[in-house]
């Protein structure tokens, strides 16, 4: 398809999307935006440094594969190299999507749709609502010198509710979303949405402050996903601990930091937000075990930081489009299914806390999460709903506290936003898992 230059590594990594935005002001249409966008990113690597090119130009993609040539210096012995010999190999064509496309619904449909889910909004409680329908095909393709030829796509539908709520001089801002993987999985949710509407007026309405202090916390799927998201997922990312000593010495591989119970993964396999079968690189997705039973067993990889830790690829490089060079990235992480029922891990709790959505969280050493709705927990029930601004802990205290997880499991994909690393924002990300209780965890 393309002519490599000889003594050179070259990739070129090709998107093609399809965007769709239907947005409203209350009940009344803002914006109906449909999109196609198509470009590409090439790198050549002469084993000293990296030249890089973007464009939306795809048919003049060999010209800058050639301007690019011309900068670096050709190296006889570059497929001996350390990085390029981390480079996979793969041909492949691997597209899930050719029947269920986003992009032979009509754009009425999709708005009707959204229409009938805003009708259900009656509560006098709601003051006001903005909301969108949005969905997005991506259909990848990706090239070496090496000789890889994959093809692959993903895609994603939402909508987003965000709703003013006032009860009395109680108000709040609160959201309600849902994602899937094609148009037919965003239809049937009236009683989802109702249920949400309703949970969310109930607590503004009833809410009281948290006392506080130090508490057992159970955190819901979502929440635990958000956690796990943003305590311990982005402390694995190696590209912090190259060439930094005192990084890999706080991840050691081998060191105990929970109990047999707690595993957590990160897989590009995984249906939903983080779906990457294939990184940036060409490399093909792995269920990485960070955690192994307890044990510290492994660290997310891009090549480069594979070849320099001398440790297996694990498929997250990403980009968060064909602007972008790869980075070391998440895709779905999440605690590993637990065998305890959720009913079982409540009956236990006599004071504790259950934080069922979540706001926002952050994180790095220490992590804080920004409980949405939260309830208390009093003799094994679930009972008043609490105001809470903020939930904190050190990441690795947090991980050895963490002492059940339920056999219900869970994963979420967020509709709008995703994950930020340096200048690359939002990245879409899977994250989620069982119920999960801690527990010590500061709460005010």
């Amino acid at each position: 398809m393309f002519k490599f230059p000889q003594g050179l590594y070259v990739d070129v990594r090709i998107e093609e999307t399809f965007d769709t935005k239907i947005s409203f002001k209350k009940l009344e249409l803002e914006a109906q935006k449909v999109r196609t966008n198509k470009g590409a990113f090439i790198r050549i690597f002469d084993g000293n440094r990296w030249y890089y090119s973007s464009t939306t130009d795809v048919e003049g993609i060999q010209e800058h594969i050639d301007a690019l040539a011309k900068m670096a210096a050709p190296n006889p012995d570059i497929l001996q190299h350390p990085l390029v010999q981390a480079f996979e190999v793969h041909q492949d064509t691997l597209l899930r999507h050719d029947q269920d496309s986003v992009t032979a619904i009509p754009v009425q449909k999709k708005q009707q749709l959204m229409e009938s889910y805003l009708a259900l909004i009656t509560d006098p409680a709601v003051v006001h609502h903005t909301s969108y329908y949005v969905d997005n095909k991506t259909i990848k393709s990706f090239y070496s010198s090496k000789g890889s030829a994959i093809t692959f796509d993903k895609q994603t539908c939402g909508i987003r509710l965000t709703l003013e709520i006032a009860c009395g001089e109680n108000k709040d801002q609160v959201t309600v979303s849902k994602a899937a993987e094609n148009f037919a999985g965003m239809q049937g949710l009236e009683a989802f949405i109702t249920e949400e509407v309703n949970k969310s007026v109930a607590f503004t309405r009833d809410a009281q402050p948290v006392v506080p202090g130090e508490y057992t916390v159970l955190l819901s799927p979502e929440a635990t996903g958000v956690f796990t998201h943003e305590s311990f997922g982005h402390k694995s990312e190696s590209d912090f601990m190259v060439g930094d000593e005192t990084m890999k010495a706080e991840w050691a591989l081998g060191k105990a930091i929970g109990q047999e119970l707690l595993t957590i993964i990160d897989d590009g396999g995984e249906s939903g937000g983080g779906y990457t079968p294939y990184d940036d690189e060409g490399t093909k997705a792995a269920k990485t075990e960070i955690i192994s039973r307890g044990i510290l067993t492994g660290r997310l990889h891009s090549a480069a930081t594979s070849a320099a830790l001398e440790e297996p690829l694990t498929g997250n490089a990403r980009a968060m489009n064909f602007e972008f060079e790869p980075i070391v990235r998440m895709t779905t992480t999440y605690i590993a299914q637990g065998n305890r029922p959720l009913a079982d891990i409540i009956a236990e709790i006599d004071d504790g806390i259950y934080v069922d959505t979540v706001k926002h969280g952050s994180g790095m050493s220490t992590f804080t999460l920004a409980p949405a709705r939260s309830y208390k927990i009093e003799k094994g029930r679930i009972t008043t709903p609490l105001k809470i601004s903020v939930i904190t802990g050190s990441v690795f205290e947090t991980l050895a506290e963490v002492d059940a997880v339920s056999s219900e499991f869970k994963l979420v994909t967020f509709v709008g936003g995703g994950c930020g690393k340096m200048e690359q924002w939002p990245l879409p990300v899977g994250f989620g898992g069982p119920y999960t209780r801690v527990k010590k965890l500061k709460v005010q």
